[in-house]
């Protein structure tokens, strides 16, 4: 594709989607077209807003006459709306996760492969400034070898606004267990080290009976995790996440020469840069902390959300396509990182023992779990299949059901509509 031309751009999701059509411009060659979704009223406002065509059917809105979609939907379901828009001859980027159980993971896999089409996992962490400077230091030999690696990612939140965010008792944020949210902690230290996961040890964090926040929430899933996992090169990354109390991200990288993390007391952007005396050359201190800037595009990144990940999501993804190679956040690392989340759940249901993450890339991996569709989605349980919870069921109290009920009726959700809304 010449770079003149632009990439017109069809968006599923009207949530968080609307981020990206926001941010769809023509400084990066890109142009919103269509979005679409099944909740009308805020579909048909912001395709009002951004004077673009709007569909409440996912199939018409594939006949659209556009390059690419960014599917923006519900965290379940992205892998069978990507391998229909792959099959319709669309690029693809989505939102995390990748894929929801280890067969669609490889279906997606061979859906990429087969389509010739670019595919983007838009995990946004790792582009943040400092994950940047990290990388760019750790790829040019400055810190040696990976040894081990911390990625933390803890978003506590006042009751109302995580009913808020997850209308509906079915919503998807209301039981998905703790360990699939992993890649904003995974991510960053996989982009920064250029290593993939092996090995995966899950644990979780039971419900908190004892957490008044909590009880007000409709979410009967665990408070959060720590995955354990052994990467390819030999090194052990710790990966935290989930809604205990202390907010923030951060991303620790200790290798054989040197370590470097950004700061968890006042401004999380800088960076900590330590090499020991033994290590370092003459003249260079033994510690700096400075705040990098971003590679490329410092004013437009910092204008966006998730400290400029999101502007470099769309950026990676546009440069991917004019160039037709695939992006580094292609559809293995993604559904490796994926993949980790679901693992590390079976991990934590059996004593937290190791399992082993299948290498996808190899086709002769991909049988093993083409048809392994184990999963906690309450709309596809089967005999076998998990509930959100290690603890096993859980019950909202009926003051936290009639609270969230109050909150999204004046959202103007209709909970009786709930199967239709499949999307953000």
């Amino acid at each position: 594709m010449a770079d003149k031309k632009m990439i017109r751009v069809g968006v599923v999701g009207v949530g968080r989607g609307s981020g990206f059509a926001r941010g769809a411009v023509e400084p990066l060659g890109m142009k919103l077209v269509a979005l679409c979704d099944t909740w009308e009223e805020r579909l048909n406002a912001l395709g009002k807003e951004l004077n673009v065509s709007t569909y409440t059917d996912y199939d018409k809105f594939l006949e659209h006459d556009m390059d690419a979609v960014v599917l923006a939907n519900y965290f379940h379901q992205h892998a069978p709306f990507a391998i229909k828009a792959l099959k319709a001859g669309k690029h693809v980027m989505s939102e995390t996760s990748a894929c929801f159980t280890l067969a669609e993971g490889v279906a997606l896999i061979e859906a990429v492969e087969k389509s010739g089409k670019i595919y983007f996992f838009a995990e946004n962490y790792p582009y943040m400034a400092f994950n940047h400077e990290m990388r760019r230091l750790y790829q040019k030999g400055e810190m040696g070898k990976f040894l081990y690696g911390e990625g933390e990612y803890v978003h506590p939140m006042i009751a109302s606004s995580g009913n808020s965010i997850a209308p509906g008792m079915n919503h998807w944020r209301n039981w998905h267990p703790a360990t699939y949210y992993c890649t904003h902690s995974l991510g960053p230290v996989m982009f920064i080290t250029d290593t993939m996961p092996v090995k995966v040890n899950g644990f979780v964090v039971p419900y908190d009976y004892d957490d008044k926040n909590l009880r007000m929430r409709v979410r009967v899933a665990d408070v959060a995790c720590s995955i354990i996992v052994r990467m390819d090169n030999g090194a052990i990354t710790k990966a935290i996440h989930g809604g205990l109390r202390g907010h923030g991200n951060w991303v620790r990288i200790h290798c054989n020469k040197g370590l470097m993390e950004n700061l968890r007391v006042g401004d999380y952007n800088m960076l900590r840069v330590r090499k020991e005396p033994f290590d370092k050359k003459a003249g260079e201190p033994v510690e700096k902390i400075y705040k990098p800037e971003f590679p490329a595009y410092a004013r437009d990144a910092g204008r966006h959300g998730h400290g400029g990940g999101d502007f470099f999501t769309n950026y990676f993804f546009a440069q991917a396509i004019k160039t037709g190679q695939q992006p580094y956040m292609d559809v293995y690392r993604g559904v490796a990182m994926s993949i980790v989340g679901i693992l590390a759940y079976k991990s934590a249901l059996n004593d937290s023992n190791t399992f082993e993450v299948p290498d996808l890339r190899k086709k002769s991996e991909r049988a093993k779990y083409a048809k392994d569709d184990w999963n906690p989605d309450p709309a596809r349980r089967k005999k076998g299949y998990p509930l959100p919870s290690i603890l096993g069921e859980i019950k909202p109290s009926k003051e936290a059901i009639a609270s969230a009920r109050k909150i999204w009726a004046a959202k103007g959700f209709r909970e009786k509509e709930q199967a239709k809304y499949g999307k953000e």
